[in-house]
Parts: C-alpha cells; sequence; structure tokens
C-alpha cells in the first residue's frame, strides 16, 4: 500500500511537472520572440522589474521558468543584475498568487480548460493553437495539485506523520528543512504550500508550524535553478545565488516571530487555509518592499562576492562560451541565440586562418601557417560542441521555426569545418612546401591568389551576416562569388599553359623545357583549387539554404539538353573505344 501511494506521489509530481511544462512552452509558442523583446524593454527600472516579473511568472506558473530566462539575459549582459534581482522579486511574488487563487479551490474548473484547450490545439493554427497548450497545461497543474493533496490528506492524522510533525513543531528550524527538502524533491513551492494549507485546515499542524513550513518552501524552491546553473560561470550563478541568499535572510528574520505573526493572522483571517496563502504572500511582499531600495547596493556585493574570474591560459578557441544547457528544455529560443554566438566564432576562426595563410604566403615563412592548424582543430572542437548541443534542442519545448533554425545552424557548421579541413589538409601543406623550399611566388603569381584569399574574408562577413538575418540580396551575391572564383582560376589555368608554351618554344626541343617537379606555376593552381573549394563551402553554409527556401537555386547547373548531349558523346565514345 506505501509503494502505491509513493507512486501516486511521483505520478501526481510529474503530472504537475508537465503541466507547468506545457504552459511554458504554450506561452513562448504563442509570443515567440516577442516575449524576450517585451522583457528586454521593460527591465530599465526597479518597479518594471518588479511587476514585470509579477506578470511573467502569473502567466507561465513558474518563477523557476522566469529566473532562467532572465539569468540568461544578465549573463549575456542584456540587463542589469540589479533589474533581474527586482524581476526575482517580482516572480516570488507572482508565485503567490497562483497560491491565493487555488486557496479558492478553483479545481472545478480544470476539465474545462482542458476541454478548452484541446479544442482550441485541434481546431486552430499557429498562435491560437499554441495557447490551446496554455489551457491543457493550467488543467494538468489542477488536476495534479488537487491530486497531490487528496494523496496526502489520508495521512494528515496518521501517528507516524503526527510524530514527524510533533518534532517539527516544537523546532521550527526542523520545519523550514523539511518544506525545502519537499519542495526541492517536488520542483514546486505550490504544491508544498497547498499541502501545508490543507493540512492546517484540518488542524494536523499548528499555525504558527504552518508558517515555518512556508518558509522552507520559499527556500526549497529557490534551490534548483542554483542547482541547474553553470557552476564555472559566474555570471550565471549570480542571479539563482542571490535569490536565494535573499530568502534564507528574509527567513532567517522571521522565524523567531512566528508564534506572534501566526497569531495576528490568524486573528483576522477567517480559515487556517486562507492565513497560510495570506502569510506567503505577506512574506514575499514584504522582501520585495525592504529589498527593492537596496537592489543596487545589492547586485555590487554579489558581484564582489562571486567575481568572474581572471582567462585562464588553458581556454582554447574551441572552448564553447555561450552554450548553457539549462536552456535547452527552458528556454529553447535563447539557446538556438547561444548556438548562433557560437558559429560566428566559427567564422572568426577561418578568417584567421586565411590570414595566417596568406601571411606564410607572402614572407615565404612556415612559422605564420603553424597556426592553422591550431585553428582548424579548434573549429572541429568547436563546431562538434555546437552541434550536439543542438541536438538535444527539447523537440516539445521548441516551435518549428526554432527547429528549423536548428538545423540550418549545424548545417553551417558542418561546411565551415569542411572548409578548415581543406585548409589545414591542402593549403597548409601547399604552404610549408613552398616554404623549406625557399620559394616565393612571382608577383604575378601571388596577386590571383591573395585576390581569392581577400574574397573569401568578405565572403566570410556575408555568411555571418546572412546566418544573422541577412535578406536575400546578401545571399544572390555570396552565390554569384563561385563564378568570380572560377574566372580567377581559370584566368590562371590559361596563363599557366601560355607560360608553359612561351617557354618550350624559346627552348626549343631541350629536355629541360619541361616543367620543374616544384614549378611555382603549378603550386599557385593548387592554391587556387583549393581556395575555390573553400569559397563553395562558405556558399553552401549560407547562400545556398537562403535561396534554396526562396525557390532562387537551381538543382544543377547543367541544362536538361546539355545533359542529354553530354550523354550522347559519351556513349559514341565508349561504343569508338570498343570498336
Amino acid at each position: 500500500m506505501e509503494l502505491l501511494t509513493a507512486i501516486d506521489l511521483a505520478g501526481s509530481v510529474a503530472l504537475l511537472l508537465w503541466g507547468v511544462h506545457m504552459v511554458q512552452t504554450g506561452v513562448r509558442r504563442t509570443f515567440g520572440p516577442r516575449l524576450n523583446v517585451f522583457l528586454e524593454r521593460m527591465l530599465r527600472g526597479r518597479l518594471q522589474a518588479f511587476a514585470t516579473g509579477l506578470g511573467v511568472t502569473a502567466v507561465l506558473q513558474s518563477s523557476t521558468a522566469t529566473g532562467l530566462m532572465i539569468t540568461n539575459m544578465a549573463a549575456r549582459a542584456h540587463i542589469a543584475l540589479s533589474a533581474s534581482l527586482a524581476v526575482m522579486l517580482g516572480a516570488n511574488v507572482g508565485t503567490t498568487l497562483i497560491v491565493q487563487v487555488l486557496a479558492f479551490d478553483v479545481t472545478a474548473v480544470a476539465p474545462a480548460l482542458i476541454l478548452a484547450g484541446v479544442v482550441l490545439f485541434r481546431k486552430s493554427r499557429g498562435a491560437v493553437r499554441d495557447s490551446g497548450r496554455v489551457f491543457i497545461g493550467l488543467g494538468l497543474l489542477l488536476l495534479a495539485l488537487r491530486q497531490f493533496i487528496d494523496v496526502l490528506e489520508p495521512y494528515a492524522h496518521r501517528p507516524e506523520l503526527q510524530n514527524v510533525l510533533g518534532v517539527v513543531g516544537a523546532h521550527p528550524l526542523a520545519a523550514v528543512l523539511l518544506a525545502a527538502g519537499v519542495t526541492w524533491m517536488s520542483h514546486s513551492s505550490v504544491a508544498t504550500v497547498m499541502l501545508v494549507a490543507s493540512f492546517a485546515s484540518r488542524g494536523a499542524i499548528m499555525p504558527a508550524t504552518a508558517f515555518a513550513l512556508v518558509l522552507g518552501a520559499n527556500i526549497g524552491t529557490s534551490i534548483n535553478p542554483v542547482l541547474e546553473s553553470d557552476a564555472t560561470d559566474a555570471a550565471t550563478r549570480r542571479l539563482p545565488l542571490g535569490n536565494l541568499l535573499l530568502r534564507a535572510a528574509a527567513a532567517a528574520l522571521v522565524l523567531p516571530f512566528l508564534r506572534p505573526l501566526a497569531d495576528w493572522v490568524s486573528g483576522w483571517e477567517g480559515t487556517p487555509q486562507r492565513s497560510v496563502a495570506d502569510f506567503h504572500t505577506m512574506f514575499n511582499l514584504a522582501l520585495a518592499v525592504v529589498a527593492l531600495p537596496f537592489i543596487d547596493r545589492y547586485a555590487r556585493l554579489l558581484e564582489k562576492m562571486f567575481p568572474d574570474p581572471p582567462q585562464q591560459a588553458t581556454l582554447t578557441p574551441g572552448t564553447p562560451l555561450y552554450l548553457d544547457r539549462s536552456m535547452l528544455d527552458n528556454a529553447p529560443q535563447i539557446a538556438v541565440a547561444n548556438a548562433t554566438r557560437e558559429a560566428l566564432r566559427l567564422c572568426d576562426l577561418l578568417v584567421d586562418i586565411m590570414g595566417a595563410l596568406r601571411e606564410s604566403l607572402m614572407t615565404a615563412d612556415a612559422q605564420p601557417a603553424l597556426s592553422i592548424r591550431r585553428d582548424a582543430a579548434s573549429m572541429g572542437q568547436l563546431g562538434t560542441a555546437i552541434r550536439s548541443y543542438l541536438v538535444a534542442l527539447d523537440p516539445e519545448a521548441a516551435t518549428q521555426d526554432e527547429l528549423t533554425r536548428a538545423e540550418d545552424i549545424r548545417a553551417f557548421c558542418t561546411q565551415l569545418i569542411h572548409a578548415s579541413d581543406i585548409a589545414e589538409r591542402n593549403l597548409l601543406t601547399e604552404a610549408q612546401k613552398l616554404a623549406r623550399q625557399r620559394i616565393r611566388l612571382a608577383q604575378d603569381l601571388l596577386t590571383p591568389v591573395t585576390k581569392m584569399i581577400d574574397r573569401i574574408h568578405v565572403n566570410i562577413d556575408s555568411c555571418a551576416t546572412i546566418l544573422l538575418g541577412g535578406d536575400d540580396a546578401i545571399a544572390r551575391r555570396l552565390a554569384a562569388q563561385k563564378d568570380v572564383f572560377r574566372e580567377i582560376e581559370m584566368d590562371a589555368t590559361n596563363a599557366y599553359f601560355e607560360r608553359l608554351r612561351q617557354t618550350q618554344q624559346a627552348a626549343g626541343a631541350r629536355s629541360d623545357a619541361a616543367p620543374s617537379a616544384h614549378d611555382p606555376g603549378e603550386a599557385q593552381l593548387d592554391l587556387l583549387r583549393d581556395l575555390k573549394r573553400v569559397n563553395s563551402h562558405i556558399v553552401a553554409a549560407a547562400a545556398y539554404p537562403r535561396l534554396a527556401e526562396q525557390g532562387a537555386l537551381l538543382p544543377s547547373r547543367v541544362q536538361p539538353p546539355l545533359a542529354d548531349e553530354g550523354k550522347v558523346e559519351v556513349k559514341t565514345i565508349l561504343e569508338g573505344k570498343e570498336s
């Protein structure tokens, strides 16, 4: 029987978390990027930030979700830490409003919410369809809370539970720790507070004990964001740690005065259940009123307590800087934006590779080219990290546009890594060979090569611009660069054979008229061929996907009639060989 109860409790918690998840994904899909834009615009003052946190949490039904969104914005320096803390104060108050509503026993509307959500989800499209997820999630959340309480209520007067409640009643600190642990495990302060209110309404616990448990629930709900933050990144830990420390300090100050507070609140509130909900609201509201005027000083204190670590010498260019895995499930849009930032770093590394190649060819020195292998390895490391990160994106939490965007970024990374492989395996080898033999290309041979390298620099910039949302005109200009590179290579090839003919004519039939094994002209053609391949991957990384979306990309450069003629010609040649 106890096993079945444990399964019921675990199922209730799972249903509760899934309901909150559906509300969050529904809100994100309904509002999309507008939600982040709204947040960044509204977080300019302490009061605005407080009100924003309150409103967003009331909609998302979770202060944890609000905290994760704000934590990432603060880590990216989009908003100040003081504004982020003000948002969390508002989010804490927003959670209490949810409890206030649930204290009136609104479980009866859960079936209606689920029915409305299913109708909207199945019969509508776009934002209206996504709003159906919100209604379904709210209904599941209410049902889960009701089931959670119904499972535990029969145990309110069991001797075992009475013994535990007797201990925590005599020791308020034990009550705080117990509620903090329960809230941490259930991932919901709302469930804990509602359970406490239910026990209080049945006389299983005294009001002072109930208030101590509410303090523990407030601390417990602040623990998960700390555990989910990146322990190596001070910027992402300041906000959750600051929120936890603020709540813990406030709870420690209130703890000695629980009995007079319980007598005071119970004196003007009719039922124990309402008393618990009101104390929960008053605690967080009082904390906000006291903390908001000093929030700037508190933010500076946190920055001193958790400073940014100095740049480590072991940090390589291939180390990811922005891939926050907590965003994959909680904020897919931010996760995709983080991957985009890392993809831009691939562009920077490829620019460095081309710069090192240019310097090596200009000076006939192998030393600058040595960095090519290091940068190519960094590109491989970073590209693998980006692709693995995007593969872990939750398809349930992300919209179709976000999933498509993630696929585009993965393809973008793959193409740039192919370009770096060509640079490492071919271009680096050719540059080192020329440097070892002390061969410096003549100016007429070097000019086409440097011209290609310079154009690759420009094309990488265009590639990055398209990744960030550049228009179709940029994609067309980038795609047209393939013809430019083809012409440069063709002109260089014609010039090479023209020089070879002139050399043979001048030398007559002498045997030394043949090109040497290390002919600079052949080295130039090898460089041009590989640079053209690098550019092809750059074009394929950004221009081709954009043009394919617009239907402006032909499936083949060879026209069908020409292809048929080619087949006839090949067939004729083969028949001639057989005869």
